[in-house]
């Protein structure tokens, strides 16, 4: 689990041990609480040690901030931070559990509900079809659809931008697309920016505010090798943790093939299948080495972050095209469809299950349906008890 942090080195030891005193105390109280609360739902996420060594000037290295804590301001404009998940499920029951030293709480979903997006033979949006030409599929059965609906939904979308050493010459205008993706984007969506190298750094919190997002753009600081899917793994907690917004998605742009990351592709994509996480849109700036070995594996990877979640991949021949692109990717969030229905397998039987969605209609030609590939019934977070704040570091984002 990787955790934002801002603490100071100096810091460190006093709030583990504040944190061991508080995990005696508070333990049974909130374990009591919890099963009082029943059915409610409850944001929660992973706790874990806070990582040792001096943070950058401007940004402290990726980790877990409960954001219900910190103020609204706070929340707007926090600082640089080491980031640590939501579904648009209906809750039918809960439940909790004590494990590894952390409150569980398991919810049981009896309504999916999945994002659409829906093109005809030459690749154009469609997005004026009814309920009944839809068909959806969960392990090769038809599903009942039992809600439906075609609209510009807010967001909660997460920016991931590469700041290893090679994108240093490329950060300008990849700063520039993602803001005209926000600008093009459903006003009441809500964003945050992750930068990440080696690390990954919070560089904005959840905000609708584009002066505060370019503040965390100008964060640069080009150097070490790319993280992605520690970085990917830890937006998409953050996102379940944190998030206002049912539909969620993360855009991550970058050049290169991970080669600093604890965490592997494989355990990336169950990570996200396990929180019945984010869209994955992915950009990828591979030109001028696309025949190399490291081009191809980075193109394999970010493809596949797409296709099992429901997003696209998207490899510019040049960096002019990668605001065109982001556009692209903003007008695709917009126009899908929300659908809804309750499986007929009983989430008791656990293990994947795939999806597929199948749409004819009268009039239109070879209609072709995108949705995420399939899903782990039911979902765990941990909810820690390390109670952390946003703590300001200098030189980061202020309101």
């Amino acid at each position: 689990m990787f955790e934002l942090t801002i603490l100071e080195p100096t810091m460190l030891e006093q709030q583990r041990m504040q944190r061991r005193a508080s995990q005696t105390i508070l333990r049974p109280l909130l374990l009591a609480l919890l099963l009082v609360a029943g059915a409610m739902p409850l944001r929660a996420q992973q706790a874990a040690a806070s990582p040792a060594g001096a943070a950058p000037a401007g940004a402290a290295p990726m980790g877990a901030v409960p954001m219900g804590a910190v103020p609204k301001a706070a929340h707007e404009s926090a600082p640089s931070q080491k980031v640590v998940q939501s579904t648009g499920s209906a809750v039918r029951s809960a439940g909790v559990s004590e494990e590894n030293g952390a409150f569980v709480f398991r919810t049981h979903v009896d309504e999916v509900v999945r994002n659409v997006t829906v093109i005809d033979h030459k690749q154009r949006l469609i997005t004026t079809l009814k309920k009944g030409y839809f068909q959806v599929f969960e392990d090769n059965a038809v599903q009942k659809i039992a809600s439906f609906r075609q609209e510009d939904v807010p967001v909660s979308l997460g920016i991931l931008i590469d700041n290893s050493g090679s994108m240093r010459d490329k950060r300008d205008a990849v700063n520039r697309a993602a803001l005209d993706m926000v600008k093009a984007s459903n006003p009441e969506d809500e964003s945050f920016l992750v930068n990440f190298s080696d690390d990954a750094f919070l560089d904005q919190d959840f905000t609708s505010n584009i002066d505060l997002l370019q503040k965390g753009l100008e964060h640069i600081d080009s150097k070490g090798g790319t993280a992605l899917y520690d970085a990917v793994v830890a937006s998409a907690d953050h996102l379940t943790a944190s998030a206002k917004r049912n539909k969620q998605v993360l855009l991550i742009i970058t050049d290169g093939e991970d080669n600093s990351s604890s965490t592997t592709l494989q355990q990336t994509v169950r990570r996200i299948q396990d929180l019945q996480g984010p869209i994955v849109y992915t950009i990828g700036l591979l030109f001028g080495s696309d025949s190399s070995g490291e081009a191809r594996h980075a193109r394999k990877a970010l493809q596949q972050l797409s296709d099992e979640t429901g997003g696209l991949a998207y490899f510019p021949k040049s960096l002019n095209q990668v605001d065109g692109i982001a556009s692209q990717v903003a007008a695709d969030i917009r126009n899908q469809y929300t659908i809804g229905y309750h499986p007929t397998k009983p989430e008791s039987q656990g293990g994947y299950r795939t999806l597929r969605v199948e749409v004819k209609a009268a009039g239109f030609h070879k209609l072709s349906a995108r949705t995420r590939a399939g899903y782990y019934p039911g979902r765990s977070k941990a909810l820690g008890l390390s109670g952390l704040s946003a703590t300001p570091v200098d030189g980061a984002a202020k309101p």
